[in-house]
């Protein structure tokens, strides 16, 4: 029934902002429209009964850009941390996603980057895009390394897309550990049991010694760090 309310509520809510939308188009404001997302993800989550407990944000500069990277459990993954991220972030996502009506073309007009897994160079130019607003922006990007959610709770293999974009952009990585969300709403549930959530923010990691050769070696460091908090 919360799943309901909370899905009932954002249809409300999209209808409403469509005025809003217009008006952000027209003026070209990208803020307004991630303010009110970020509300209204906060006010979902009280509607699905979800506790959230958050260590380590005082390891963030609110002026800083960076490329926040997270072990990818559930659906609510993504919202959740959009509302908990204490910066006006992006995300690069599927395309299908910025299908949702008013809502996708608000994530599109504010700088969400879709990505078309489809297509063999998709990956490559959603990353480049991603890049470019990182340095005319000064935006913050969302990703999930492993590319897709957890089959059974635990971490899995990270891929290289988002450490090309931590690399071109020359910003610092922040390894975010999320724990509790696969028991609420696993992979095939479309209905959200309540729980609680932790969220764990580590140390930012500079990317300056790295480079293409040693990329890999980034790659274990942030998945080490990200799965050592989750033992």
């Amino acid at each position: 029934m919360r799943t309901i309310i909370a899905f009932l509520l954002y249809v409300v809510l999209a209808v409403l902002l469509l005025p809003v939308l217009l008006i952000c188009y027209l003026g070209r404001w990208s803020e307004p429209l991630i303010a009110i997302g970020k509300w209204a993800l906060s006010i979902g989550s009280k509607i699905l009964a979800i506790q959230v407990g958050v260590s380590g944000l005082e390891r963030i500069d609110k002026k800083r850009a960076y490329v926040f990277m997270a072990n990818h459990l559930s659906l609510i993954d993504g919202p959740l941390l959009f509302w908990i991220i204490p910066q006006s972030i992006r995300v690069i996502l599927k395309k299908e996603v910025l299908r949702i009506p008013i809502i996708g073309q608000g994530m599109r007009h504010v700088g969400f980057v879709p990505v078309d897994r489809k297509r063999l160079k998709g990956g490559k130019k959603s990353i480049e895009r991603a890049t470019q607003l990182i340095k005319e922006k000064g935006f913050s990007f969302l990703i999930f390394p492993e590319g897709t959610r957890s089959r059974d709770g635990e971490i899995q293999p990270f891929k290289r897309g988002g450490f090309f974009l931590a690399l071109g952009s020359q910003v610092p990585v922040v390894p975010i550990s999320i724990q509790g969300t696969y028991k609420m709403m696993p992979r095939g549930s479309f209905f959200v049991k309540k729980g609680r959530v932790k969220v764990e923010f580590h140390h930012p990691l500079s990317v300056s010694d790295y480079n293409l050769q040693t990329m890999p070696q980034l790659i274990e460091k942030v998945r080490n760090t990200i799965k050592d908090s989750l033992k």
